[in-house]
């Protein structure tokens, strides 16, 4: 990938994180966890900073809330996962997992922290359950993200092997 390639691809890719928390949307329906699992699943683990940044730029822009830690806490974890996920065949079986990762994370500190639910297993049964419409969205929004990522970097591969083609002959 040429280094305006990836420079760019980092720039679009805080402002999609930063744009699509602050622009309305359907809950859980962002591109924070497909962008914190492909950053660092592409370019290296340092690059979880680039969607953690834009994700607390926006909570500072929405209003700080007592589930900070748990939501800064697995966009983290996110991009830890992506490391395993390197190769693009994978990289669909990786969104599942990480919104996984998001849903019990942040879930499990809703039922910790708010006084919604009892604090016993009962009640962190409910709050898993009745958080399952926000766990269809962040399916629903990062697959379709994931997908328009990898649509991206599909074309940015096959232009360069256009180019690479063009130029041997």
């Amino acid at each position: 990938m040429t280094k305006a390639f990836v420079k760019n691809f980092i720039i679009v890719s805080f402002f999609s994180v930063l744009l699509s928390r602050l622009l309305p949307h359907p809950p859980n329906f962002t591109s924070s966890i497909a962008i914190a699992f492909y950053l660092p699943s592409i370019f290296g683990l340092k690059y979880i900073l680039v969607s953690l940044s834009a994700f607390i730029l926006a909570d500072f822009v929405l209003g700080t809330h007592n589930l900070i830690f748990f939501t800064w806490v697995s966009l983290i974890l996110v991009g830890l996962l992506s490391r395993f996920f390197k190769k693009y065949y994978y990289r669909f079986i990786g969104i599942i997992l990480s919104c996984f990762v998001f849903y019990f994370v942040t879930n499990f500190g809703v039922w910790l922290l708010q006084d919604l639910y009892e604090k016993n297993l009962e009640g962190m049964i409910t709050c898993f359950v009745m958080a399952l419409p926000f766990f269809l969205n962040t399916l629903i929004g990062s697959f379709l993200f994931a997908l328009f990522i990898e649509l991206i970097l599909t074309f940015h591969l096959v232009k360069n092997i256009i180019i690479k083609i063009n130029t041997t002959h």
